[in-house]
Order: structure tokens, then sequence, then C-alpha cells
């Protein structure tokens, strides 16, 4: 059983308290979502992870990358 998402990004905020900028719209949207299958306006739980990871290669070190691990489990990758 995963953590909800709302608790990963709220570790991923304490971890990276200046996101890039392309990512702080996910991160912000991920404080929303308790389950991967939520959605958040349109876009779906899913589409909104993958798009943080996608904009997130600058949240780097031990726990950006246990973090992210986390996050992609969500993902069932």
């Amino acid at each position: 059983m995963t953590r909800p998402i709302s608790e990963i990004a709220r570790d991923i905020s304490h971890a990276w308290p200046k996101p890039n900028y392309a990512a702080a719209p996910y991160l912000s949207a991920m404080l929303t979502l308790n389950k991967i299958t939520d959605g958040f306006y349109v876009d779906t739980g899913k589409t909104v992870v993958r798009y943080f990871l996608a904009n997130a290669s600058t949240f780097r070190g031990d726990a950006a990358r246990a973090l992210k691990a986390e996050l992609k489990a969500a993902l069932g990758e």
C-alpha cells in the first residue's frame, strides 16, 4: 500500500523548498490528491504525477530518489 500522494508531495515540499518553476504547479496539484486515481480538474492523478516527474529533474539527492521512486511505485512503474 502506498502513502497518499499528498503526503509524498508534502515530503517533497520539505526536501525541495524552491522547486523548479515547471514542476511547482504539479507539486501543488499533488498536495490535493489522496490516491493516484483521483482527479485534478480535467487531469488525472496519474497525469499530474507523470508531469511532475518529467519536470523534476533538478530535484536530486537521496530524498529525491526515494520520493520519486515512491511516486513511480504509485503509478505502477
